[in-house]
């Protein structure tokens, strides 16, 4: 099975889960993702959902000096983030179960 189409339905989740744990820039977040075992996560892709992301009021972003180089934005969640966070982590768990049952006699 191809997991990266699996990423894509997820990135947001994902991204969102990651800010959860505090502010952070578009590469540490792709860092992140891909530390946690999502190696062929794009640096396009992670910036094209923080934008959407952003669009939709989920995140906030705003720039910060850097100690090497030009200043970083940074992107934090709201409130709406919060609350998509906690309703797309209910959907998943919810898919996730679903897929278990669905699968019993295979695993």
């Amino acid at each position: 099975m191809d997991t990266s189409q699996l990423l894509k339905g997820v990135l947001d989740l994902a991204v969102v889960r990651v800010l959860l744990d505090g502010d952070s820039y578009g590469y540490e977040i792709v860092t992140r993702l891909r530390e946690a075992g999502h190696e062929s996560v794009g640096e396009a892709s992670v910036y094209g959902t923080l934008r959407r992301l952003h669009n939709d009021g989920f995140v906030d972003s705003y720039m910060r000096p850097s100690d090497s180089g030009p200043h970083r934005k940074y992107y934090k969640l709201t409130t709406a983030g919060k609350r998509r966070l906690r309703d797309d982590a209910k959907t998943w768990r919810h898919f996730v179960e679903t897929m278990a049952f669905l699968l019993k006699e295979e695993i």
